[in-house]
């Protein structure tokens, strides 16, 4: 059977990362597999993953993987383990998903075909800004109650009193026995930790806390905008000087997340001006994932895509803005009226901000 690790943790936690920091720890012959639940349309993981050592991505986009995508969670197992063969599937949920219900489902579909066997429930908790949403996101303390270990991340960045803080809040959860908990390295966390949880507190908690307390509540603590940026002329960059006013403005309360992809004419600069490419980059239009999170961004280049979806059909810019509850609005408007998602010299283009959720 293929044993099968779900990752879970709120929006912007450093779930991502720290399963790619995983990939260098594995044998070259181990085959890991990465089902990935987002919001929005945008395959921004799919590109990441396919510069790392991942087997096979498959993503449920535009949806909650324990809610309105759960029927098609067996399809997307089925295609991982017939087209890939992994050693292992890691489930990464998007940032507001209930992982009880994921859990009894995978349980459901082990026990229906034979072929899976959860492994554990993992919750990765971003120390710094956590204190904040645990209280006002339920979904926030589900996530940190039902796992099998909490990974406290970005721990680097606060004081030790913030850290026990936060700590004593995990605690006063009451959740029996003792989840254990493990600070991550930068987004680095020991394989034989993360691997081999064995599926046993969640399960105790689900027991005790039952998992209908889901309920559904999780849906409307954010909403969701996809922005499009085409040019008018075929191929285009973005202006990447505007852009990063525009990644300066939002603040934790009102923006949670913006992902996505876009090409720029030089490579842009992250919030903390530290390169993520390759210094021996050539200047020229190139293909880069944005990933903004509670302030902070970077960008990594990325290939070009190929076949379906080829860069003649790609728009100049993509991204998914992940808002609090009514911040959505306001953001759509910000960005429709303030020229700062715009083609890079002027350049005529068509700019598309929709809600979907």
């Amino acid at each position: 059977m293929i044993p099968i690790t779900i990752i879970t943790g709120f929006l912007g936690s450093g779930k991502t990362t720290l399963i790619l920091n995983l990939i260098p720890q594995l044998p070259p012959s181990y085959k890991l597999a990465l089902l990935k639940n987002e919001y929005g349309d945008i395959k921004v993981d799919s590109a990441l993953a396919s510069s790392a050592a991942i087997s096979g991505v498959q993503e449920l986009l535009n949806g909650c993987i324990c809610c309105n995508l759960v029927g098609q969670l067996s399809d997307a197992l089925e295609t991982l383990a017939r087209d890939v063969t992994p050693d292992r599937i890691v489930i990464e949920t998007s940032g507001s998903a209930f992982p009880a219900t994921l859990a009894m489902e995978v349980n459901r579909l082990s026990r229906e075909t034979g072929k899976y066997v959860l492994d554990g429930v993992m919750s990765v908790i971003d120390v710094e800004n956590w204190k904040g949403y645990k209280d006002t996101s339920y979904t926030a303390k589900m996530q940190a109650r039902y796992t099998d270990l909490i990974v406290l991340n970005k721990h680097e960045l606060v004081s030790e009193r913030r850290l026990e803080d936060v700590e004593d809040a995990i605690l006063a959860l009451e959740v029996e026995p003792q989840i254990p908990r493990t600070k991550s390295s930068k987004g680095w966390v020991d394989k034989e930790i993360v691997f081999g949880l064995d599926a046993r507190l969640a399960g105790i908690a689900m027991e005790k806390g039952s998992a209908h307390e889901h309920d559904h509540e999780h849906s409307s603590e954010v909403e969701v905008l996809n922005v499009t940026l085409k040019s008018r002329v075929g191929e285009g960059c973005v202006d990447a000087e505007k852009l990063a006013m525009l990644l300066q403005d939002p603040t934790k309360d009102e923006v949670y997340r913006i992902k996505g992809i876009l090409y720029a004419s030089t490579p842009p600069e992250s919030s903390d001006t530290t390169p993520t490419w390759n210094e021996n980059i050539l200047p020229g239009r190139r293909r880069y994932i944005l990933n903004w999170s509670f302030g902070r961004w970077t960008f990594t280049p990325v290939p070009l895509p190929s076949g379906e979806g080829s860069r003649e059909e790609e728009p100049v810019l993509r991204l998914t803005v992940i808002t609090a509850r009514s911040e959505s609005t306001k953001w759509k408007k910000q960005m429709e009226s303030s020229r700062l998602v715009a083609l890079e010299g002027g350049g005529e283009g068509v700019l598309m901000v929709e809600k979907i959720a």
